[in-house]
């Protein structure tokens, strides 16, 4: 079941937070909980993705984001994702989520997001987004033009570039 409490309760905590840039990082808080473990008392990995969800929503809200979207009745997806899992993530342990834009390109938006216990990175995933409008990707270079941002420099890393050309490369529809 989706986490509708925390998702509410996020969006609450978002409004009445600080306002962020599209350059700041956005980090939420909350515990794991009896419903997010799986057969092993640890953080469920479908469960670590739904989560992820509650940080983009944070970012998305505390920028100039969520008003675009709701004015023009747009929406967010999530076009391809790589996770990482170092760290296990046990029932009650405190969670630190951190999500930042890192770059885009005339289509996507990619996001960096990770999970914290106890300063110790457990978790992470690299999201390419988008936002879209009918089905259709709106370039992110318009989207930022209509929320009055000019001159977004996001410096792209080396190791993201070569991420977006692997999933390139990556065949599509998938060989069975």
């Amino acid at each position: 079941m989706y986490p509708i409490y925390r998702l509410v309760s996020g969006l609450i905590k978002a409004k009445r937070s600080s306002k962020l840039t599209f350059n700041d990082s956005s980090v939420i808080h909350f515990y794991c909980r009896p419903w997010d473990i799986d057969m092993f008392q640890e953080l469920n990995n479908g469960r670590a993705l739904t989560l992820f969800d509650l940080g983009r929503f944070d970012l998305a809200t505390r920028t100039p984001l969520m008003k675009l979207l709701k004015a023009n009745n747009w929406g967010l997806v999530v076009a391809g994702s790589t996770v990482r899992y170092r760290k296990r993530i046990r029932m009650f342990d405190k969670i630190e989520m951190h999500t930042k834009m890192i770059g885009f390109d005339d289509r996507w938006v990619y996001l960096s997001q990770s999970m914290w216990v106890k300063g110790e990175p457990c978790s992470s995933a690299l999201l390419r987004t988008g936002i879209t409008s009918k089905g259709k990707v709106i370039n992110p270079q318009e989207s930022q033009k209509m929320m009055g941002i000019e001159n977004l420099e996001l410096e792209r890393s080396e190791w993201l570039e070569r991420w977006t050309d692997s999933e390139l490369a990556r065949p599509w529809p998938p060989e069975i």
